[in-house]
């Protein structure tokens, strides 16, 4: 439990910058904190006004949001295994499964400490996240996001949730790839849409070594 507030602390500033941003990128303080309420996934959050801020549509912004939102849905099938929520609370749990949740939830040994750790820190982060949102939205209107850093917090974050996954070379390659087409494509395609093709390249390249090694694993076993 103590682990579990903790963290949902850690996470809840980052509401800060999203609703400072969010203020930046034109939306008002309700409509921000609909979105921390109702979509309650950082990532998706910050990509959505991130494509917002920089002009891009909001078909662009749903996009990008969506694409990073899909990793919550392979956290959802594994969370199901682990917590198995009842009936009544499993829309509240599809909602809190996140980063957090699922990986704390996973690092604990017993089925208890797994369900404990799970909703602990889904709802500790939800609570957190909305009251930091607010917090973010009025000193939005009284600070510059640029001059506190806070338009770097997103990019930030989004290196946080990747380094720790990148553990061998291809991984390492396909990161690299990503972030290249991403560059090469932003002066020539409308905002948002970078993103959406990069992570189309890297699923493809991921997927070419992952077939290579298992062409190679077969022909080393025959």
């Amino acid at each position: 439990m103590t682990a579990s507030l903790s963290l949902s602390f850690a996470t809840g500033l980052y509401g800060i910058s999203f609703g400072a941003l969010a203020l930046a990128a034109g939306l008002n303080t309700w409509q921000a904190m609909v979105l921390s309420l109702l979509m309650f996934t950082g990532g998706s959050q910050f990509a959505f006004i991130g494509v917002l801020a920089t002009g891009g549509t909001g078909a662009a912004a749903t996009g990008s949001a969506v694409l990073l939102f899909t990793r919550n849905a392979i956290y959802g099938a594994q969370m199901n295994l682990r917590v198995r929520p009842s009936a009544r609370s499993t829309l509240l749990a599809a909602h809190v499964t996140i980063d957090e949740s699922a990986g704390l939830a996973t690092l604990q040994d017993s089925p208890d400490q797994q369900r404990t750790a799970f909703w602990w820190t889904g709802i500790g982060v939800f609570v957190c996240w909305n009251a930091f949102t607010f917090v973010g939205t009025q000193l939005g209107e009284r600070v510059d996001p640029q001059a506190w850093g806070l338009d770097g917090a997103a990019v930030a974050a989004f290196v946080a949730l990747l380094w720790p996954r990148i553990k061998n070379r291809d991984h390492a390659a396909v990161a690299v790839l990503g972030a290249f087409v991403t560059l090469m494509l932003i002066p020539a395609v409308p905002a948002g849409v970078p993103i959406i093709l990069a992570a189309a390249v890297s699923a493809a390249a991921g997927w070419a070594l992952a077939s290579k090694h298992e062409s190679r694993n077969a022909g080393n076993a025959s």
